[in-house]
């Protein structure tokens, strides 16, 4: 058959590549973003509870009104923000579904969408496929900071969103109130919409609050917050995540996610609603990735990586330099191969490969996982 693809240079995800390759030599995965520890039993029980209770049918499109009205909760408590259940929450199919669906509502060909690298790998073909172009801006190493003055000299009238990410996949660093405040009062009075991620939103360290845009009156005001259980849960495998955004995104927001996905898994969605009453689930859950970080760091601390400084998500980067100049992709799967440990190499967050000689290694594993791991680590 003839045809043209519409992303002809995209292959398989680096996460299912790395993933696959850790199966096929029984390496120990700290490559893909997924807990090896169940979720609490609490939540399994209503689950089934909401099954037998027979909500199996179809949720409403943009979500169970309980869920949503404990969102509204959840953002109240957290960051003193205001949504409004039924026209300003809608629930997804995760966190990516929900970052495609806002680039699809609004991209049109030849809008500009400025992204910050290393970025997710979802974000530079979701802009594609919808039509727009990527205006990307590399990070500042180290310590993976935004040059504004940079961002501010970019922005054009084809700009039609920003798209940040905080606390930052894949390198753990986080945005400080300056810099949302700074963000706010460049794209003031401008048409151009922020697309948040805040997937990690309850894991940040070191005792710092979240600064979310939900925070500045503002800034939310022109924004799309995309979030998910999945992280905070210890449940990806779900994929059920959210979106906040001021009614006249949302409903916009709408007109795309019913007829991509209509609706999502609905006992599932009231277990949520139930579980999530009880605020300590979500703010706790920094403390019980912080000291998983830390033991990690740990039990590392003697090998010949150089440990990167992670103020949130549950990744950590490790630099390379003193073990080897191998490029990081190389590296990496040699890693898989020889010392069974896999782990994903930063240049792939890149569209022009940059060789940084980092590693990104999960720790939302047991801790005789993170032991395991640490003594490979610790051999090279």
């Amino acid at each position: 058959m003839g045809f043209s693809s519409k992303l002809p240079k995209v292959g398989t995800s680096i996460f299912s590549v790395m993933s696959a390759l850790a199966r096929e030599y029984s390496a120990i995965n700290l490559s893909q973003g997924f807990p090896d520890f169940n979720c609490d039993p609490k939540l399994l029980e209503l689950t089934q509870k909401y099954t037998s209770e027979g909500f199996n049918q179809y949720a409403p499109m943009q979500g169970a009104l309980a869920l949503r009205e404990q969102i509204v909760i959840l953002m109240q408590n957290c960051y003193g923000a205001n949504y409004h259940p039924e026209t300003e929450i809608t629930i997804t199919a995760g966190a990516t579904q929900g970052i495609y669906t806002a680039l699809a509502a609004f991209i049109n060909k030849g809008d500009e969408v400025i992204v910050f690298e290393p970025a997710y790998d979802s974000y530079i073909p979701a802009i594609e496929v919808n039509g727009g172009t990527v205006r990307s801006i590399p990070l500042q190493y180290p310590g993976f900071t935004i040059n504004w003055d940079l961002v501010k000299n970019v922005i054009n009238d084809k700009t039609k969103m920003i798209l940040i990410n905080s606390p930052h996949n894949p390198s753990g660093a986080t945005l400080s109130e300056k810099d949302l405040l700074t963000l706010e009062k460049l794209i003031s009075g401008k048409n151009i919409i922020v697309i948040s991620d805040e997937v990690y939103e309850h894991m940040v360290f070191e005792g710092q609050a979240h600064q979310s845009v939900a925070r500045f009156k503002s800034l939310s005001g022109q924004s799309i917050i995309v979030s998910s259980f999945g992280k905070t849960i210890h449940a990806t495998g779900w994929k059920i995540g959210y979106v906040a955004a001021p009614i006249e995104l949302m409903s916009e927001f709408r007109k795309i996610h019913q007829f991509l996905v209509f609706s999502v898994n609905h006992p599932f969605q009231l277990a949520l609603a139930e579980y999530l009453k009880d605020e300590l689930i979500y703010k706790g859950l920094h403390q019980f990735y912080q000291s998983k970080r830390d033991y990690f760091r740990k039990l590392i601390s003697p090998s010949r990586f150089v440990i990167e400084p992670c103020n949130g998500t549950y990744f950590q980067l490790l630099s390379y330099k003193k073990i080897t100049d191998e490029k990081d992709t190389e590296f990496a799967v040699r890693l898989t191969k020889e010392k069974g440990i896999a782990a994903i190499p930063l240049s792939v967050f890149y569209t022009e490969k940059t060789q940084q000689n980092l590693l990104r290694f999960c720790f939302a594993k047991k801790e005789e996982t993170l032991e395991i791991a640490a003594e490979i680590i610790c051999t090279l």
